[in-house]
């Protein structure tokens, strides 16, 4: 699949190209985890427009990507 070797040339550079241990120790913002938690409780009662649950999808996106670079520098 094209878009999973996208994915992992992605990971490949990010990891190959920042010191591991910044990877691993890589956190979002307060402000972008208070935010994030604000969608998710709000998403519980319906309550999200198409463009909140967009922006909840592409953080989901990003968590995963960094799931997958944070797995890379660690090898």
């Amino acid at each position: 699949m094209a878009t999973m070797r996208a994915y992992e040339e992605l990971v490949d550079f990010i990891a190959d190209g920042i010191d591991p241990g910044r990877i691993i120790a890589f956190q979002p913002s307060e402000g972008v985890k208070a935010r994030l938690s604000d969608l998710i409780e709000r998403e519980k009662t319906n309550s999200l427009s198409r463009e909140e649950t967009s922006e909840i999808n592409q953080c989901l996106q990003l968590e995963h990507l960094m799931r997958l670079v944070k797995a890379r520098a660690r090898q």
